[in-house]
This record gives structure tokens, C-alpha cells and sequence, in this order.
């Protein structure tokens, strides 16, 4: 089994060709508005972790989103990208979008090719605040509930987590939903589920931000659920216990 780390809302960069538009808007490009502040550093530090290939975005994310599907429209641009021309913003999907989807999409197609199961591990970052209410939870793991093989992995992690690291709060397919649109989602429609598992671990900025005792045995342990998840050599194999 092969485990690739993907991380779409690593980085805040906006081409300079494309600054314009966002002149006077420094705030929010340093915002989560503009990336996943934190991601990033997880992200490397899994996939060294387990030896695995790793995929960091490179632009922000208010340019085009590259963890929307390419006929979500709506949220692949955004209020600032859609004032663009037709043309330009065409440029960023082909310029920026499509090589790091394709990349990714390769290395999953590249396993899956040669019959072997893909564990993709997509890292995100959410804020400990949205509209006023206060996120209740530190590490969210977002799963397809329909795939038996995520919801094990999922159970098992959350159970690790649980047991090794119960200061911590975790939940499942939250802050948002697994099930909807995001490159995980995407590529299940591409693959079986025997051959593709996509799960989404989504971090508290506030835990991200204190790299402190929670952030390294948060780290430590889900380091440890992953490696027990790819050792076995299907998805079928995958126990609870």
C-alpha cells in the first residue's frame, strides 16, 4: 500500500502578474481567507514520515482553489479571480490548477495502475473561530461515510487519538462533510474503493499555532495510525483493534 501526502492550501503566494487585484488586501492574503496557515509544515513532516511523496499547492487559494473540482465554477474562483478576464483566468487553471492536479492525480493513477491500493492523505487547516462560534473540536478526520474502508481507517485514528492523546478533540467529518466537493471526493469517482482511500485531516489553527506538547503528540500519534493502516498490504485487511 502507498501512502501520498497532498496539502492544496499550503501557500498565500499570488504571481505578480495577478497582484492587482488583491493591492490594499494584504490582511487578507495573510488570513485563512487565503490559505491553511500551518498545513504545510504537517504535511512535510508526514510524508517524511513514511518516506511518501508530497504535493504543496503554490498559490492562494483566493487565486483558484485547487481543492474544488474543475466544473465547480463558483468556488474554483473567487470574488477577487472572477473580476479577471476569460483569458486570464484561463491562464491560472492551465498555468497552476491543471499541472499540480495532474501531479497528483499521476501519482495516485501510477499506483492504482499497477493493481496496489493508494492511502491519499489530504492536510487542512481550519480557523478555532468561524462567524462567531467557536469550532469545538482540535483534529477533524473527513471520510466518505458509503466507504466502509475510510470509515475503518477513520475509526481507527480517531481511536488512537483517543487513547494516546485524549486531551485532544477529535470528531469525524467535521468541521465539514467528506463527502463533498474536494479533490479526495474527485478522485473516488475515478477509483474503487478497494484501490483508493481519500481522507482529509483537518487541524485547529490554534493547535497548529502552539507547537507545543498537543501539536507533537497529535503528530506522534497520527504518524502511528497511518503507518499501521499501510502495512497491510488491502484495504480489506484493516482492522479496528
Amino acid at each position: 500500500m502507498k501512502c501520498i501526502i497532498s496539502c492544496e492550501h499550503a501557500s498565500n503566494r499570488v504571481p505578480a502578474r495577478f497582484s492587482s487585484i488583491f493591492t490594499g488586501r494584504e490582511k487578507v492574503l495573510a488570513s485563512h481567507q487565503a490559505y491553511d496557515h500551518g498545513a504545510a509544515k504537517l504535511a512535510r513532516r508526514l510524508a517524511k514520515q513514511f518516506n511518501a511523496p508530497v504535493h504543496l499547492g503554490s498559490v492562494s487559494r483566493l487565486l483558484i482553489d485547487l481543492n474544488r473540482s474543475p466544473a465547480n465554477r463558483k468556488s474554483l474562483y473567487t470574488t477577487y479571480s472572477r473580476q479577471l478576464p476569460q483569458d486570464e483566468r484561463q491562464l491560472i487553471l492551465e498555468k497552476y490548477y491543471l499541472p499540480y492536479r495532474e501531479k497528483v492525480e499521476g501519482a495516485v493513477a501510477g499506483t492504482v495502475g499497477k493493481g496496489k491500493p493508494v492511502l491519499h492523505i489530504s492536510i487542512h487547516t481550519f480557523s478555532p473561530v468561524k462567524s462567531g462560534k467557536v469550532r469545538k473540536a482540535d483534529i477533524g478526520l473527513l471520510y466518505d461515510p458509503a466507504r466502509r474502508n475510510e470509515k475503518r481507517m477513520c475509526s481507527l485514528l480517531a481511536a488512537l487519538l483517543h487513547d494516546k492523546a485524549g486531551s485532544l478533540r477529535v470528531r469525524r467529518n467535521y468541521p465539514y462533510l467528506g463527502k463533498t466537493d474536494g479533490f479526495t471526493s474527485f478522485l473516488r469517482r475515478r477509483y474503487p474503493a478497494k484501490l483508493y482511500a481519500g481522507i482529509e485531516i483537518e487541524v485547529n489553527q490554534a493547535l497548529l499555532a502552539s507547537d507545543g506538547m498537543k501539536y507533537r503528540q497529535m503528530a506522534r500519534v497520527l504518524t502511528e495510525g497511518i503507518q499501521h493502516i499501510l502495512q497491510h498490504e488491502n484495504f480489506a485487511k484493516i482492522a479496528i483493534s
